[in-house]
């Protein structure tokens, strides 16, 4: 039976599935297999902590999906996806961990009694799940099959959000704007930080009244100090201090949707230079919300945001966003389109980024973001709804 609780409507899985299905046709790909779990996710609505085996969602032209993956995961398969149950199949457990034999091997042979043992076969190489000796293998077990690299084909027909998936986004920036109001609220010197952090995954988890919190695809970041010239630590036992800037990237995540929020926050009077940033980078933010229109490009957005920074004298040379909305760890991200100069797509209504300029200096760190949507006509819409600025606690 389909899934007992589906997060979106049959009609929206079929408007996916039609998108899909022309995308293969225009590849020429006769049967697809997706293994990134937000593809999974998004095209049959399978949601569970498997991801760590080899599992997938195979696409046909002609029948509806099947989904494949470890046998004791059959049955949340059964209660979350929305084809009938003999869509779903299942490897024995003992081709896990094993070195006499490889779950592609079962794939194979799955494909193989389909009809599509020497036909051309879509798979996401450029993939954190799919892995060099799981390509390997499928590709001796198959070896009159042409294979076709499929990799981000799913993720770029899911940069322009349904109305249906924007309702879930608004809700995760309303997790968002309470996990950074609790953290304003509590942060202190002598506070521990996974003190702190416990907070704000209590906050995260409990979520809103009519959206319960996710577990998002990524940790809280806030290093602090000379540590916030890194913009990927984490968190440890020390004490926030007086006289320190750390900087908050979180989301809240519902139903696997996210809308990250980055603040920076600094205990004490904050020095000069960064004041400066603050005030430079404020301005860059909405020149580029003023440049994330229907019809411009993401450049456009990367340039408008550069002007104010430049003439601040601050040159970053990371990107500057990049897409959001489904997504499972180890990455919110929707790995497609990038903020940055040479980035020539064009923005569509629909489209959601995380609008991420933050500045890692040395010695110092400062981020101050917004995740966006473009609209119809007008500049994007901020999903969050927080004071854009350095906050000062004294």
């Amino acid at each position: 039976m389909p899934g007992l609780d589906l997060p979106f409507s049959s009609t929206e899985y079929a408007r996916r599935l039609a998108l899909i299905r022309a995308d293969m046709e225009r590849r020429g790909i006769d049967v697809l297999f997706l293994e990134d779990p937000s593809n999974m996710a998004w095209t049959t609505g399978y949601d569970g902590w498997s991801f760590y085996v080899h599992q997938g969602v195979i696409v046909f032209l002609d029948d509806d999906p099947v989904w494949w993956g470890r046998l004791q995961d059959a049955n949340g398969a059964r209660r979350t996806v929305w084809m009938d149950d003999d869509h779903v199949a299942a490897y024995a457990d003992n081709f896990i961990q094993s070195t006499e034999r490889h779950p592609m091997q079962d794939l194979a042979r799955l494909l193989e009694a389909g009809g599509y043992a020497g036909k051309r076969i879509g798979v996401e190489l450029e993939n954190y799940y799919f892995s060099a000796k799981a390509y390997l293998t499928l590709r001796d077990e198959l070896p009159n099959a042409e294979f076709i690299d499929a990799t981000g084909m799913v993720n770029w027909l899911r940069a322009e959000k349904s109305a249906e998936e924007l309702v879930f986004m608004r809700k995760a920036a309303r997790i968002s704007e309470k996990i950074m109001d609790g953290v304003f609220e509590r942060v202190e010197p002598g506070m521990r930080k996974a003190d702190l952090v416990a907070e704000i995954y209590a906050d995260a988890i409990r979520g809103l009244d009519d959206a319960w919190g996710d577990y998002p695809a990524i940790v809280p970041l806030l290093p602090s100090g000379a540590d916030a010239s890194a913009p990927h630590l984490t968190w440890d036992g020390r004490f926030m201090q007086e006289g320190e800037a750390t900087f908050f990237e979180l989301s809240g995540c519902f139903r696997r949707y996210h809308a990250p929020l980055c603040r920076t926050v600094f205990l004490g009077q904050p020095p000069r230079y960064l004041v400066d940033a603050e005030k430079a980078l404020i301005d860059g933010l909405e020149a580029g919300l003023d440049a994330a229109r229907a019809g411009n490009t993401a450049g456009d957005i990367a340039r408008a945001l550069a002007g104010p920074l430049a003439a601040a004298g601050i040159e970053r040379g990371a990107r500057a966003g990049y897409p959001i909305g489904i997504s499972y760890p180890p990455d919110w991200g929707e790995r497609t389109i990038s903020i940055r100069d040479e980035d020539t797509t064009v923005l569509k209504p629909g489209m959601t980024f995380h609008f991420m300029p933050g500045l890692w200096m040395d010695g110092w760190g400062l981020e101050i973001t917004e995740s966006i949507l473009i609209r119809e006509t007008g500049p994007a819409e901020c999903l969050c709804d927080r004071p854009r600025r350095l906050f000062v606690k004294t």
